[in-house]
């Protein structure tokens, strides 16, 4: 692993924008350590420390870093896909896209696969056993919950291609057409009282500020603090006067989420923190150039995807040890439970270094062949995926025998459906990626 990490660092070319990089992983850890402060386990059940103390809530407007995650997967998305169009055979789009497909798609379908398979298996097991009550029956129902991040990304990469053509043609206006998009549908929500329509806001949200990576890529966000402060201005204002919550994550029992689905607020909240990232750009960049850090950066790059889908397993078999030893879990927030935080966080951190250890393999890139024109079917493949793994972010593993369901906008989905659903769409996101003929993952 040193031997390899040190390479590829010695190898990354001068035109290689590392602060992305940096970006890719301290986003993912970010969220983990987020997780892992948030969660209030006790022996009744698990709650959010922000329930608990609300003062804490705008905490959430530095810890909610999702926007910066699919900012810079925007980033890379537009790097990568024009690359493979410059290497294309005369009239070959089609190949093109399920080549641009699979290779986006590896590394990140790949570890979710192994993830959802041992976890199906051991769910399977502990329930055929009769077990699934307690902390076990509330980490199969949460564990699932953080890939609603995979399936949002895969519409991402799905929908390159076009956005890509729009952003080509009209810049700004591309993003901002989405964004008003996202204005149209909030004022549909909350002023006429439409239903459902609030669901439109995952892709126009979420896509805009995808959109913004495309715009970096092409060097057009000149005035990052312009961009902060209006965003952060029109937060505080939607807050403030406006229907939407405090916190930028979702909270138990709130009756408007600024996540589920996302919500103007949370755009505006995007808005300001990306802006704030580009205005760190300089000086990060000159931290980069030592070699140290960026071996650091590029080792951590290499396992960040597993991490993320491992880390909330890894604070459940912490707490579950705690409580099988009989210790004692404090009262969430109380001075005993602060004084065990640095404790159950090394604990964690642990344990996802050795689950790592475990499945790392699974992240690295596989050789690719040759691609033929399947767009249709990669296309397909990904809206299975991105059905499956929502869907199974919803519903969990538990009630697996029994039939249990949740509903994904109008969609019942059971988690044996969810996974049947993922494993067929990578399978298909495989087959379209592989082929004679056509042109190599650059």
């Amino acid at each position: 692993m040193g031997s390899s990490v040190r390479e590829l660092a010695g190898a990354t070319p001068a035109t290689r924008d590392r602060y992305v990089d940096l970006l890719r992983v301290a986003s993912l850890g970010a969220v983990v350590l987020g997780h892992w402060l948030m969660a209030a386990v006790t022996p009744d059940g698990v709650g959010n420390l922000l329930a608990v103390v609300p003062a804490l809530q705008p905490l959430t407007w530095l810890l909610q870093v999702m926007p910066v995650f699919f900012f810079v997967g925007g980033f890379s998305h537009a790097l990568s896909y024009r690359s493979l169009l410059r290497k294309r055979p005369e009239g070959s789009e089609d190949s093109v896209y399920s080549a641009f497909l699979r290779a986006r798609l590896q590394r990140l379908l790949r570890p979710t696969m192994v993830f959802v398979l041992v976890w199906g298996a051991a769910a399977l097991l502990v329930q055929l056993l009769g077990g699934g009550g307690g902390l076990t029956g509330v980490t199969l129902r949460m564990v699932t919950q953080p890939l609603w991040f995979i399936g949002i990304y895969l519409a991402m990469v799905a929908f390159t291609p076009p956005l890509l053509r729009l952003h080509e043609r009209y810049g700004w206006g591309a993003f901002a057409g989405l964004a008003v998009a996202a204005v149209a549908v909030d004022v549909l929500r909350f002023a006429a009282g439409v239903p459902y329509v609030e669901f439109l806001n995952f892709a126009f949200v979420w896509l805009a500020v995808h959109q913004l990576g495309f715009l970096r890529a092409d060097g057009r966000i000149r005035r990052p603090a312009l961009l902060a402060g209006a965003g952060l201005v029109a937060a505080i204002a939607l807050v403030a006067f406006g229907p939407y919550p405090l916190s930028m994550v979702g909270m138990p029992g709130e009756k408007v989420s600024n996540m589920a689905p996302p919500t103007l607020a949370l755009l505006a909240h995007g808005l300001w923190l990306l802006g704030a990232v580009e205005l760190l750009r300089a000086p990060a960049a000159r931290l980069l150039e030592r070699p140290r850090v960026w071996r650091t950066v590029v080792a951590a790059n290499g396992v960040a995807m597993t991490a993320f889908l491992w880390h909330l397993t890894a604070m459940f078999g912490v707490y579950g040890a705690l409580l099988a030893l009989d210790v004692e879990l404090p009262a969430p927030a109380s001075a005993a439970w602060w004084a065990q935080v640095p404790l159950r966080i090394a604990l964690a951190a642990g344990l996802t270094a050795g689950l790592v250890a475990a499945f790392r393999t699974f992240e690295r890139p596989a050789p690719t062949a040759p691609a033929e024109g399947h767009g249709p079917l990669a296309a397909l493949g990904a809206t299975l995926c991105l059905l499956g793994v929502l869907g199974l972010s919803m519903v969990g593993f538990a009630g697996l025998l029994d039939g249990h369901t949740a509903v994904l906008i109008a969609l019942p989905v059971s988690a044996p459906g969810a996974v049947a659903m993922t494993l067929g769409g990578w399978l298909l996101v495989e087959r379209a990626g592989r082929g004679r003929g056509g042109l190599q993952r650059p």
